[in-house]
């Protein structure tokens, strides 16, 4: 047996209904869709889900199971020119940047960006830093630190 030699059984690939090819098909004038409404008509029909308008059931089921959302981490974020505050060669953290008012609710950590200048010569402890944020404390004199 060859390749080309294979083909389906009979009866197993049925031709597609030809619809609207006039009435003598079966399938003809209104094409299977009956007379006038939102379904009749051309991009008719409603979304997937939709209930008419009641509360769908996807909405109505409450949420179980795992969402990962809960364990994402949200860091705050300060830039460079926020540092200036500080007085030279002091050590910033997380508490520091609390106790200055730069972060005022609780987070998991703090991502220092590179926004402004930096004139003093700090070392900085955070979770993350920019790029720039790392060269322009570097560049002043100061260390950074990944928490």
């Amino acid at each position: 047996m060859r390749l080309e030699d294979l083909s389906s059984p009979a009866g197993a690939r049925a031709q597609p209904k030809r619809k609207g090819r006039g009435h003598g098909t079966g399938n003809g004038k209104t094409a299977g869709r009956g007379h006038k409404g939102q379904k009749a008509r051309a991009g008719g029909g409603v979304r997937p889900g939709f209930e008419g308008g009641q509360m769908p059931l996807s909405r109505r089921v409450p949420k179980r199971g795992f969402n990962n959302k809960n364990f994402t981490k949200i860091y705050a974020h300060v830039n460079v020119e926020d540092l200036n505050m500080f007085e030279d060669g002091v050590a910033v953290g997380y508490d520091q940047l609390r106790e200055k008012g730069l972060v005022k609710k609780r987070y998991d950590g703090v991502v220092v960006l590179g926004d402004g200048k930096l004139s003093r010569a700090l070392t900085v402890s955070a979770a993350r830093f920019s790029k720039a944020a790392a060269q322009k404390i570097e560049a002043a004199g100061g260390k950074i630190e990944v928490v």
